[in-house]
């Protein structure tokens, strides 16, 4: 299962330099979670401090 920002996100970037395969990008509002290219690490929801990155 991949990994998806929730609503709680605020934009600050702490998990896109985290992710081992580069799956996370900014979104038009928020980062976003490419679940295609995530390998369900874990390693952005780690950093988040809102945790936004949850398990879909």
């Amino acid at each position: 299962m991949a990994y998806a920002i929730n609503d709680s996100c605020i934009s600050c970037g702490a998990c896109a330099p985290e992710c081992p395969v580069d799956a996370i990008s900014q979104g038009d509002a928020q980062y976003v979670i490419n679940e295609d290219t995530c390998i369900d690490c874990g390693s952005c929801a780690g950093v988040c401090p809102v945790g936004a990155p949850e398990q879909q």
